[in-house]
């Protein structure tokens, strides 16, 4: 078998996670990740401050709903190329910024997404904290002594949570598709069952 690479080829510049992705999704996976996405704690906080500032819940809906379709569309037309190609979002960047230059907009996105994962991580640790503290009441004494801005109960349920998610993650993105598959729809189904 004869190597297949082209002239010029430079392993700096190529590897796994740059190559060609199988594009395996069906309608129901990206339903279901767009169904877990819009539905986050970072959201409430959101639709919470909306209700702070004193708007109708008709209004915090409409201001919801046009938001997730401005960011939909957004967000396909910032995917177009690599739904074509077949290849992430690092190698479309190289297109327009050269192949170095295609860093730059790679560690702006990386950065954001570990902010907000960040985030996300703190707001949901809080979250878990209440319903620890609702069943546990005498766990309310490991809320005083804090540290970094945590208390201790606060770094359990923050630590609980990025051990459960970082368990999902390191299986790669099959198991990803198949968390999401199963938590989008659930989590509709939580809220209706809470709200009704």
């Amino acid at each position: 078998m004869t190597d297949q690479r082209p002239a010029g080829y430079s392993p700096r510049l190529h590897n796994h996670d740059l190559g060609p992705v199988p594009q395996k999704w069906t309608w129901y996976n990206i339903l279901a990740f767009w169904m877990s996405d819009v539905h986050s704690v970072g959201g409430y906080v959101f639709a919470a401050s909306l209700f702070a500032l004193g708007l109708a819940s008709w209004q915090v809906l409409i201001a919801l709903l046009v938001g997730i379709c401005i960011i939909q569309v957004i967000a396909n037309l910032v995917a177009k190329p690599s739904q074509q190609a077949a290849v992430p979002y690092p190698v479309i960047c190289r297109l327009a910024f050269g192949v170095f230059g295609a860093n730059i907009p790679a560690i702006i996105r990386g950065l954001i997404a570990v902010a907000w994962y960040g985030i996300q991580t703190y707001l949901a640790s809080s979250a878990l904290v209440i319903v620890v503290l609702r069943f546990f009441p005498e766990l309310a004494a490991y809320q005083n002594p804090t540290f970094l801005g945590l208390s201790w109960l606060g770094w359990f349920g923050f630590l609980a949570l990025w051990v459960v998610q970082a368990a999902v993650f390191w299986t790669g993105m099959e198991s990803i598709k198949r968390f999401i598959d199963w938590a989008g729809p659930a989590v509709y189904a939580v809220m209706f069952a809470l709200a009704g």
